[in-house]
């Protein structure tokens, strides 16, 4: 895989960068630039190089949402980057044509055009048609088939931007940590993290389920759960997971009606939850024993919050976190909701590691590849 570094004409070549620009966004505004802010280094080094720069990406949702407030967004880094309102046509074509070396252009969201998902050619040829040089630089796409990530690269000479080549080795280095090792993996839906947590038992000593994943194994050993939130297939799959000791789950839970405050939170074992209760954050029995197992750690890797922290229910999160930071342990993080969290403590820049990916990063460490890393070779 070749990365940005080896293209050896840049000077007024067009560039099409694809970027990672999917932040939330509240009331028209960005309300968290950690991706942005990613995306910066290898823009400015295409920058640096005076290629004209491209910018294509995507924002979740129906796709209908515009990128146009991570437009007003970046213009805090880069004051003369200009936004086309649409990502192909003669209106995209005409801007690129316009595009001065050293500048950066930013098209529309690319989901707002169905080929974008179904991968399909004539997207592709079109987004490939503005370009010279195509540059995957949105690791957290990697893991999609989608016209960006695999279509493009088989039209354009390609390489990997400089946020994908840090991931690839971050993340290479994750699967072969130093020892004592501890996995700690929260999120939904047991299919989608099955594969990671069996090649995590593998190579890691200790690998604890929490969030809503855990519900789902605490159901396998027979636990009632109440209301809380559980995948409808695997158990067979879990309670075979079990039997492997390196496997960590919850012994106590906070359980609350659901929508309830976090004081409204109780602490009870987790074979003591109310019909009328679901598991809301793990409890202080649970969090006190994994700050036991982190502290005597030198390799934590964390994917997904251990509660529901958008409704408050982060105390053992929180707990985590700062274990982590105390230890100076090598630290991976990922997920989405995890870097949410993590920042409303302010302790983000206090990991070692912190992917751009939630679902590009476990598929990684489960297969040690992505679609779109094998679409640049």
């Amino acid at each position: 895989m070749k990365g940005v570094r080896d293209i050896k004409v840049l000077e007024n070549v067009p560039v099409l960068l694809r970027t990672s620009l999917n932040a939330p966004v509240e009331n028209g505004k960005v309300t968290n630039a950690f991706r942005l802010k990613s995306a910066l280094p290898t823009i400015q080094y295409l920058q640096s190089k005076h290629a004209r720069i491209i910018l294509i990406s995507h924002i979740s949702g129906k796709g209908t949402e515009t990128l146009q407030p991570m437009y007003e967004a970046m213009k805090e880094w880069i004051p003369d980057i200009v936004f086309c309102p649409v990502s192909i046509g003669e209106e995209a074509r005409k801007a690129v044509r316009d595009l001065l070396p050293g500048k950066v252009l930013m098209l529309e969201n690319l989901r707002r055009n169905a080929g974008e998902e179904k991968n399909e050619p004539e997207f592709a040829k079109e987004l490939a048609s503005l370009a010279d040089v195509f540059v995957q630089d949105s690791f957290d796409v990697c893991h999609r088939e989608h016209a960006s990530v695999v279509g493009v690269p088989s039209l354009l000479p390609s390489y990997a931007g400089l946020t994908v080549m840090g991931e690839v080795e971050a993340l290479t280095k994750a699967l072969k940590p130093k020892h004592p090792a501890v996995a700690i993996i929260g999120g939904a839906k047991f299919a989608t993290k099955e594969p990671v947590l069996k090649t995590l038992l593998k190579s890691y000593d200790h690998v604890f389920v929490g969030g809503a994943l855990a519900n789902d194994f605490l159901k396998a050993k027979g636990y009632s759960i109440g209301t809380s939130l559980v995948s409808l297939e695997g158990q067979d799959h879990i309670k075979e997971l079990l039997k492997n000791k390196k496997l960590v789950v919850p012994v106590d839970a906070i359980a609350a009606p659901l929508k309830s405050k976090r004081e409204a939170g109780r602490t009870c074992m987790a074979n003591e939850v109310h019909a009328d209760e679901a598991v809301l954050d793990a409890g202080p029995h649970t969090t006190a024993a994994l700050v036991d197992l982190i502290n005597k750690s030198k390799t934590v890797l964390w994917n997904g919050p251990l509660g529901l922290f958008e409704d408050g229910f982060m105390d053992a999160t929180r707990m985590v976190a700062r274990a982590i930071v105390n230890t100076h342990t090598t630290s991976i993080l990922g997920g989405g909701d995890t870097i949410a969290a993590i920042e409303t403590l302010g302790l983000e820049s206090e990991f070692s590691f912190i992917s751009t990916g939630g679902g590009a990063m476990l598929d990684f460490l489960a297969y040690g590849t992505l679609p779109g890393l094998k679409a640049l070779k």
